[in-house]
């Protein structure tokens, strides 16, 4: 399986030595997105807010390579506050994901300044549908 390595100005600069996407064709996976914005660096407040700019940031890579929202398969949420924030971030996320919903797996995690932070694997349905 050969795979592609893909960065792009307008997400935040990775925090270390990883890329943005990874795309292996049919399959595509992102690192794991803040909410920083990408023109400032500025963090928004609140989950809501965070959780809007973090699916931003998803979304931005996704289009690196060709793919939306739509095409994701599977979600990691991290939440700083998993029972204070789930209800708010996950109201985000229903409004911005749309039925069949990915798989999704949300933990609580000890976030570095922000309140959450997300990765997803996405599919090409039709290389998948012609493989």
């Amino acid at each position: 399986m050969t795979w592609t390595a893909h960065t792009s100005p307008e997400l935040p600069e990775p925090a270390g030595p990883y890329s943005h996407v990874i795309d292996a064709g049919t399959m595509v996976w992102t690192a794991g997105f803040g909410s920083q914005d990408p023109a400032t660096g500025a963090v928004p407040e609140g989950i809501t807010a965070q959780t809007e700019q973090v699916l931003d940031n998803v979304e931005v890579a996704l289009r690196t390579v060709g793919l939306g929202l739509a095409d994701v398969v599977k979600a990691t949420v991290h939440l700083q506050h998993l029972d204070r924030d789930f209800a708010a971030y996950n109201e985000v996320y229903a409004n911005r994901f749309r039925p069949p919903y990915p798989v999704r797996t949300t933990v609580g995690s000890t976030l570095a300044g922000i309140l959450v932070e997300v990765d997803v694997v996405a599919v090409r349905r039709d290389r998948a549908a012609a493989g």
